[in-house]
């Protein structure tokens, strides 16, 4: 079936599920694969439950003389091209943002202060892969004025296959750094992979958000001869069409900002992290370039209370935790670090995770991680996992969360701001409960 005639069916039946357990009726099932399921088996099942159709790629489940089924080559290319098809029916903004670090913050963000003014649909949670970007896309209604759509990466190629899904009319990178080098290879096939989204753009002759004072992504887009730039810088040497610098963080960033047609604007947001001023300054720059004011987005940043264990305080009977348990490589890590050396308060503690998907470069980064805690001046360090246990240090170590769990019990702490930063599978996540 051309693609044509599936997003047809798809405008009779505008609602999509690829999870037999979810069948709203007249919905269409289009049946996934993953490394442990495969949806063709479910196919039978979604219909009996309600769906209207079922796509398939498998003729073993194919039942030709039932019009419900329909076979294609591949269920995941039909659901990408389905989802594209579906994008190009509308003639709106659509914002396209990648990064190693801080791209869901940074997409809430500016989905926050484009809010103050239009109807945005952004990308939900961290739903940025192959699946989740398609999702999403099919999502755009006719009262959404601009789209913000978050891709991730963790291979070569695939922020291309997102973007040819996603033709963002705008867009920008977050940071690259030193993250999934175990599907990357190296960290120019990072730069590599998160600069298709460069590519694309100015193939397009669309606009780019840089961020000036990062010296990666300038010379990324200078290499590229992108010259359609708005630009952004936290570096007070660095000019920019906006610029901010860090006024405290205790523990709350506050920041002020201005652009070359304003004055200066002062922040106090509900962030932790002075890492967190560039994602607040693509925000600005994104907002001015669509018409909001200045006093909108200061309201809007104002407003925003981060989520999913991300850049968050979180106040307990015994201690304030700064929980950034999501994921966790070099550059995350260490920005977080110097962070919570930055900032003032007392009585400090660092439970740390291992940083996952390092490849051969593991022990090395976890070395470094170490090295840089010798010179931190933290007193109290934790270090959870298996690399971190190999580290040359005399730091406490834990093979897994659950030996922190039984630490905490048998020595509560108390009074303390502790930041937990580790990657999702160390699953420091289940640590605060008990802090």
């Amino acid at each position: 079936m051309e693609i044509s005639e599936l997003y047809k069916i798809y405008q009779q039946h505008p609602v999509v599920t690829t999870d037999s357990r979810v069948c709203p009726t007249g919905s269409i099932f289009i049946a996934l694969k993953g490394a442990s399921f495969d949806g063709n088996k479910f196919a039978e099942m979604a219909l009996d439950k309600g769906c209207n159709y079922a796509v398939i790629d498998e003729k073993e489940y194919y039942k030709a003389d039932d019009e419900r089924y329909i076979l294609v080559p591949d269920c995941l290319i039909a659901f990408k091209e389905l989802a594209r098809e579906h994008r190009r029916q509308f003639d709106i903004p659509v914002l396209g943002i990648t990064g190693t670090n801080g791209k869901t913050t940074t997409k809430e963000l500016i989905s926050a202060v484009l809010s103050e003014k239009f109807k945005v649909l952004h990308t939900e949670g961290n739903f940025n892969n192959d699946v989740g970007v398609p999702k999403t896309l099919l999502k755009i209604a006719k009262e959404h004025e601009l789209a913000v759509i978050e891709m991730g990466a963790s291979h070569p190629g695939d922020i291309k296959a997102l973007v040819e899904y996603v033709e963002p009319t705008c867009g920008l990178i977050t940071n690259v750094g030193k993250a999934h080098l175990q599907g990357f290879g190296s960290f120019e096939g990072v730069k590599q992979t998160k600069g298709e989204l460069y590519d694309f753009l100015k193939d397009h002759n669309a606009l780019v958000f840089l961020d000036a004072g990062n010296e990666h992504l300038a010379k990324m887009a200078a290499d590229r001869g992108i010259s359609k730039l708005e630009t952004y810088s936290s570096c007070i040497e660095m000019k920019a069409d906006v610029e901010g610098e860090v006024i405290s963080c205790a523990p709350f960033l506050k920041f002020s900002w201005k652009s070359k047609e304003m004055a200066s604007h002062e922040v106090q947001t509900h962030l932790i992290g002075a890492y967190n001023l560039n994602n607040l300054l693509a925000a600005i720059t994104v907002g001015l370039h669509f018409g909001i004011t200045a006093e909108q987005i200061c309201h809007a940043l104002e407003g925003y209370v981060p989520s999913n264990n991300r850049s968050q305080l979180t106040i307990t009977e015994r201690n304030r935790l700064i929980v950034d348990a999501y994921n966790a490589n070099p550059t995350s890590m260490k920005a977080a670090l110097a962070n919570f050396t930055y900032m003032q308060v007392d009585h400090k503690m660092a439970i740390l995770g291992d940083m996952l998907e390092l490849g051969v470069a593991s022990a090395e980064e976890h070395q470094k991680v170490a090295d840089y805690l010798k010179k931190s001046g933290l007193k109290q360090i934790w270090l959870v996992g298996e690399d971190f246990s190999k580290t040359d240090c005399n730091f406490r170590k834990f093979k897994d969360v659950e030996e922190v769990k039984k630490a905490i019990a048998e020595e509560p702490i108390k009074d303390h701001y502790i930041l937990i930063k580790g990657s999702n599978g160390i699953r420091l996540f289940e640590l605060p409960e008990l802090l």
